[in-house]
């Protein structure tokens, strides 16, 4: 076994299959027994519950029949039609479903060795950042001799009733398994980042240009791997599965197939004379009940549509449970959308590859306001008493993709707590130096909010200039304690980690060197009416930041002589009477120029904001030069005020 997984419940497969083979007898799992407690944490029973092993309900079982396909599924009894949306998602990918479902030949039931069967299985999944493996004996919930929950239409196909045993048995229940997610089934099948959208609040139905972004984006996220899900909430209240005239299934997982750009009329030798159409195609978990609009199995519009191409879209005129239909209609028909993207982090893809960074945090109390790390939204005084991670962007400009995810709270509805907690989080740019915790929002930049909300995982996708940021993740209301894991994908080494320390330790060092006695943070803003440094009449500023043996070098802006830089830094300062000293540089190949300088005293009754001659080199009465900055200075001689 690889070392990277972690067992469940400590049960080792290979052994406990041993120690069965070996004593003659079929396993059962005294972890998640055939009872009724595995079943139920509230509700009872409709009628008896027999358990029963495959060979009992039919002859010749096996985990697949004639391999694994997104029909094989349906539904059964319980409100997990998002599960098996899930399992139809999965699959249709052979190398994820391979990933939950290991050396399933090893697994499969052999009728030249019958000595084989142990009577037990196992999956793995992907929780809370660790590939799980669990494993469960093949004793499974029936009524008068039938499958009462997720079952194949083929009576001695057993794979997707064993895997949802499994996954039963992580959540604490069957029970606890009605009622859920698609995406977060997907995100524990596959390790992927999940987002979730409302279709409705975005107006995609109405806005064009976002219906056909978000079409392309789809289309990619289908093509590299990933898996999509969707379902319509009724605003109006009704009572969920209710069809639609359309028949449609309100509260409804369904998961999307395929997704494709379809031609209508002549192709041309280089160019299609043609009406172009972008189809999506969905399947019904309940295995039947069908769109009934355009494009839906039956209508006229196939009519137009050859043979051939007909046979590439793999169309079925059957009640199979899946349909193709526009775009546009299921912008218009569906209301939210779960895309998971299986991120690329291999160094051997033609894809586009990300830098991955993955921390486990925790949202945890204490009264004393330093050490407490769970204040709540930034609508909260108390928002900066909760974790902090800092990371860089060290292009001009990156896309950066942020995942937090809260533990999966299903194991606690038997207490009654199995909701999830409304997460979010903050993204600030901060000081290019910054390596201490926030403690005051100041000349810091709030640049992305996630949304807010109570599902697992809270998902946001910005492109964020160079430089150097915070990430602060919060509970919506403070005082709320719970585990998370954060998830940042950049295309360059971000350096994500945790800030822990509120202000430099006291050393023994310190004694000798000295210890800081005041903060100061700066913002340089502008620099105007610079000499020009070249024939075009431009030049190529930057700024120099100096603070006794410190330095921070701002980014050149090119070809002007009144650069905006929104420059931050960020010292903790031992020499209180030593001048913070801003310099302004002209960039060149050979050698960069002076332009000129500005001392600050950056003491805490100075004002807050001030625009500053240039001068030459030396003391504040240098001559001056042509050209003035404008800064924002705060300092404290408190080190843990700002």
């Amino acid at each position: 076994m690889s070392s990277s997984v972690q067992l469940f419940r400590d049960q080792k497969y290979h052994e406990l299959k041993g120690q069965c083979i070996q004593q003659g007898r079929l396993f059962e799992d005294p972890e998640f027994p055939a009872s009724d407690e595995s079943l139920f944490y509230q509700r009872a029973p409709p009628k008896k519950v027999e358990w029963k092993r495959p060979k009992d309900l039919c002859e010749e079982p096996h985990l697949f029949v004639n391999g694994i396909s997104s029909h094989d599924l349906h539904q059964g009894s319980l409100g997990n039609c998002w599960f098996v949306a899930a399992c139809s998602c999965l699959a249709l990918r052979e190398s994820l479903w391979q990933q939950v479902i290991p050396d399933f030949e090893e697994q499969e039931w052999d009728s030249k060795k019958p000595e084989k069967y142990a009577g037990i299985f196992r999956f793995r999944f992907w929780c809370f950042g660790k590939w799980t493996e669990v494993v469960v004996d093949d004793l499974l919930p029936t009524i008068d001799g039938k499958l009462i929950y997720c079952h194949s239409n083929v009576k001695n196909e057993f794979w997707s009733a064993l895997l949802e045993k499994a996954y039963a048995k992580l959540a604490g229940s069957y029970e606890a398994l009605d009622g859920g997610s698609a995406a977060d089934a997907i995100v524990d099948f596959t390790g992927a980042v999940a987002e979730s959208i409302d279709l409705v609040q975005g107006k995609y139905s109405e806005i064009i240009s976002e219906q056909m972004k978000l079409f392309e984006d789809l289309l990619k996220v289908h093509k590299r791997g990933g898996l999509i899900s969707c379902f319509i909430t009724d605003s109006s209240g009704s009572a969920n599965e209710v069809e639609t005239a359309m028949g449609l299934i309100i509260g409804h997982a369904y998961s999307v197939t395929a997704i494709r750009k379809l031609h209508l009329g002549e192709r041309l030798t280089f160019s299609f004379k043609a009406e172009k159409l972008f189809m999506i195609r969905l399947r019904n978990p309940w295995g039947k009940r069908e769109w009934n609009g355009a494009w839906s199995d039956n209508s006229e519009e196939w009519k137009k549509v050859s043979n051939a191409e007909r046979k590439s879209l793999g169309l079925t005129i059957e009640n199979d449970g899946e349909f193709w239909m526009t775009f546009e209609d299921w912008c218009k028909n569906f209301t939210d959308v779960d895309i998971c993207r299986i991120v690329n982090t291999s160094y051997f893809s033609i894809h586009k590859t990300w830098e991955k960074k993955m921390m486990h945090g925790a949202w945890a109390k204490s009264s004393e306001p330093l050490l407490n790390r769970c204040g709540g939204c930034f609508d909260n005084k108390t928002f900066l008493q909760n974790p902090q991670y800092i990371f860089d962007v060290k292009k001009m400009e990156d896309k950066v993709l942020v995942s937090l995810q809260q533990e999966d709270r299903r194991r606690y509805k038997k207490e009654g707590k199995g909701e999830n907690i409304i997460i979010g989080f903050e993204i600030f740019k901060v000081e290019d130096n910054r390596s201490y915790r926030l403690h005051k929002l100041t000349v810091q930049e709030r640049v992305a909010t996630s949304p807010y909300i109570n599902t697992r995982t809270v998902f946001l996708k910005r492109i964020l200039k160079q430089g150097r940021y915070v990430l602060i993740p919060t509970t919506y209301l403070p005082g709320i304690t719970t585990k998370f894991i954060l998830r940042l994908f950049t295309d360059v080494p971000s350096k994500l980690r945790e800030l822990t320390d509120d202000k430099p330790k006291m050393t023994c060092w310190s004694l000798l060197c000295g210890y800081p006695r005041r903060i100061t943070q700066i913002k340089i803003h502008s620099a105007e009416g610079l000499q020009k440094q070249d024939r075009s009449g431009g030049a190529d500023p930057y700024v120099l930041v100096k603070c006794e043996n410190q330095k921070v070098r701002s980014p050149v802006q090119h070809d002007t002589t009144s650069a905006v830089f929104n420059t931050q830094v960020i010292f903790y300062r031992k020499n209180i009477d030593s001048p913070v000293i801003v310099q302004v540089w002209n960039s060149n190949i050979l050698c960069d120029q002076f332009l000129g300088q500005a001392l600050l005293a950056a003491s805490p009754s100075d004002p807050k904001e001030q625009t500053l001659q240039l001068r030459g080199r030396g003391s504040q009465e240098a001559d001056e030069v042509p050209g003035h900055i404008t800064v924002k200075v705060f300092s404290s001689d408190d080190l843990v005020e700002l």
